[in-house]
């Protein structure tokens, strides 16, 4: 029997037309089949399906945790690349492989080639973690670091691929990988035979949606799919909401593993029949999570991985659903350990259990003690204070919290008290930066312009920066801060007279990087102008 040689689909075995696209079939075939039909087990385990009592208890819903960071790649990448690769034939692996992967895929079809002892080169983002780089290399395959997103190395493996005559085998977008994926479905229903009211699940470019989705919705069409992304990395979110893929100008790359700027048009297919949500959760959620399954399961999950556990958490809180079963997919646990500092800075912050304020004191005797005895018996996290002027001083609280209303009241009773207070728990300015720099106001300097900047943590990347700007702009306040694999986060201050108008604003659309201006924030305005 012979394989479709568009799609690779052996039609003859699971009854099918050929395709009439290079991945996409013509028809809608029976995704049901080829799950049950999949090759993944050659390399890939069924993992545990756990539970999490304490996460349950806390959100008063029964919470399930779906192991896929047990994989030998520790991920469930390597379930459809192997799958996908397991149809080749001997030629074709003797010409072997080629693909591109922000990390997780990249392992799965590394490991898949020496199984199969085939040569795999496979192009990375150069901000992939170092952690997944040396897996790869590990597994005896060809690493090329290129661009910054998985968008921006899929060109050029694809190229290589047409000029070596390897075969492309693409991480979401291919009906062997999406099925390969799939599988977990099917293990979910043999796990737990009981009822199952919601699945989360992480979404990149769909394959693994769209592979759990065909095997539960055939099955247990009642069970809602809920695709989980990060805010800064939506592109199934916004594609769904407008009924056609959109291709998003940037992605965010703390959750790396699901940093794709366009799904794939076989999965927006697929999600758009049969996922019924998709929800969105930000940098502190994923942190949380990491902490929250760590709790659970004593294993540290990437922020990818931990998406399907924010989810669940944000959808419980939004629908107000008690007594529900919910599954979430932990699809990977490829964490440099160097970016656990952040993580753990943000975990509280993304539980709600630490709050930041901004309170302004009286420069008088005993106003120090009444702000300790406003404060009462709450831990204090950190305490930042400097002297402003003769007649008051703004200090810089972080308090362990039990709920966000604490905040409220706290606040409430220091006006009591005479003395105003911000909560700065929200402020990304003061969550990254201010909370870190020392000094204080600098009322001499004029004409201070203050941005907040992110770009991808790569050798070179605030070297560039630098060499962009004008050596005419006097840098009047700088902060940067490492954070592992993640963004570089800088906070920068310079004195532009209103004559470089013009000039800033082209600087800023030359430098092309994330940028929110800053000048007019509270925080800033309290601690720094």
């Amino acid at each position: 029997m012979t394989a479709c040689k568009r799609c690779g689909y052996n039609a003859r075995l699971l009854r099918l037309p050929p395709c009439a696209d290079l991945t996409m079939p013509e028809t809608d075939h029976d995704y049901l089949e080829r799950i049950l039909t999949a090759r993944v087990y050659d390399a890939a385990i069924e993992t545990p399906l756990d539970a999490a009592p304490n996460l349950s208890r806390r959100i008063n819903n029964t919470v399930l945790i779906k192991r896929e960071d047990m994989q030998p790649v520790f991920s469930f990448k390597l379930r459809g690349a192997y799958n996908r690769m397991a149809q080749l034939t001997p030629e074709e692996l003797a010409r072997g492989v080629v693909t591109a992967s922000a990390g997780n895929h990249a392992q799965g079809v590394a490991y898949s080639s020496r199984v199969l002892k085939c040569k795999a080169t496979i192009f990375m983002p150069a901000t992939t973690p170092r952690i997944k780089v040396d897996a790869v290399l590990r597994n005896g395959a060809e690493v090329v670091l290129i661009g910054d997103s998985f968008s921006d190395c899929y060109d050029s493996a694809v190229q290589r691929a047409k000029e070596t005559g390897a075969t492309f085998v693409h991480p979401y977008d291919d009906p062997y990988v999406i099925a390969g994926q799939g599988t977990i479905g099917m293990e979910l229903l043999r796990q737990h035979t009981g009822k199952i009211d919601v699945i989360f699940i992480p979404v990149g470019g769909g394959g693994l949606i769209s592979g759990i989705a065909s095997y539960i919705k055939r099955l247990r069409p009642e069970t809602r799919i809920v695709g989980v992304e990060p805010t800064d990395a939506n592109a199934m979110y916004l594609s769904l909401k407008l009924g056609e893929r959109v291709v998003l100008p940037q992605v965010g790359i703390f959750a790396d593993g699901v940093a794709v700027k366009q799904v794939g048009s076989e999965t927006f297919r697929l999600a758009q029949k049969l996922v019924d949500e998709v929800i969105l959760v930000d940098t502190d959620a994923m942190c949380a999570a990491i902490k929250d399954v760590f709790e659970e399961t004593r294993s540290i999950l990437e922020p990818s991985g931990a998406l399907a556990v924010a989810g669940a958490k944000a959808w419980a809180a939004r629908e107000n659903a008690t007594g529900q079963t919910f599954i979430t997919i932990a699809s990977g646990a490829n964490m440099n350990f160097d970016r656990l500092r952040y993580v753990a800075e943000q975990a509280e912050l993304g539980e709600q259990r630490e709050a930041v304020i901004a309170v302004t004191l009286p420069e008088r005797p005993g106003a120090f003690r009444t702000l300790c005895s406003a404060i009462g018996a709450r831990n204090i996290t950190e305490f930042n204070y400097r002297y402003a002027d003769t007649e008051q001083a703004h200090v810089f609280v972080g308090l362990s919290i039990n709920k966000r209303s604490e905040v409220t009241s706290l606040i409430e009773n220091l006006a009591e008290a005479g003395l105003a207070a911000i909560d700065l728990t929200d402020n990304e300015l003061a969550k990254l930066h201010i909370r870190h720099l020392v000094g204080g106001h600098a009322p001499h300097v004029d004409n201070e312009r203050v941005l907040r900047f992110e770009f991808p943590e790569r050798p070179g990347a605030l070297l560039n920066f630098l060499n962009t700007m004008s050596t005419e702009w006097n840098i009047s306040l700088f902060h940067y801060r490492n954070h592992g694999a993640d963004y570089g986060r800088t906070l920068v201050g310079m004195q532009v007279p209103p004559s470089d108008e013009a000039a800033f604003a082209a600087f800023l659309e030359k430098l092309g990087y994330r940028y929110w201006v800053e000048t007019d924030n509270v925080a800033y305005k309290h601690f720094l102008g």
